[in-house]
């Protein structure tokens, strides 16, 4: 037996009818704004010029994503297992793995023994990602200077508060 379309007036609708609040709820806001962020990051390392131009052309092409960012953002300077890489960042261990072969294969990070466990290896910084690592660093503070700038120094720092207590 087929349902008929129910028919009502609008202040008969059902709650979930008017779906505004699907384009601005706060977990849309976020990645929006993340994304905007990660965008506006690669592309202010594109044109650092402590960046290896391969690299530079790379990321001016938008051949390097912001997914390419997570190993940026979360490798450990005294280097990191996959697992523990993957895990940081929030995915799976394969698909990680196919970030660091990119990124290694860029020149960005080698794999290397783990003096701690022979059956193990970790993904450490290159000297051309360690470069990479300073001009993340400086689009970083670039990208939040000009967030402060279209906000306001006080909204900035009550966002990166709130951020902070509601990621922790």
């Amino acid at each position: 037996m087929m349902s008929q379309p129910l028919e009502s007036t609008p202040s008969e609708q059902p709650d979930w009818a008017d779906d505004r609040w699907r384009q601005t709820h706060l977990g849309r806001l976020f990645g929006h704004a993340m994304r905007r962020f990660d965008e506006r990051v690669l592309y202010l390392m594109a044109g650092n010029e402590g960046v290896p131009l391969a690299l530079a052309n790379l990321a001016s092409r938008d051949q390097i994503s912001a997914a390419h960012i997570h190993i940026t953002r979360h490798l450990a300077l005294e280097g990191s297992r996959l697992t523990d890489l993957a895990r940081a960042a929030g995915m799976s261990k394969q698909a990680m793995g196919d970030l660091v072969n990119q990124c290694a294969a860029w020149g960005l990070v080698e794999r290397e023994p783990d003096l701690t466990d022979a059956r193990a290896r970790r993904v450490v910084f290159t000297p051309v990602g360690l470069a990479w690592l300073q001009a993340f660093k400086d689009a970083v503070a670039q990208a939040e200077a000009e967030f402060r700038d279209a906000v306001g120094k006080d909204v900035a720092t009550v966002v990166a508060l709130g951020l902070e207590a509601y990621a922790h």
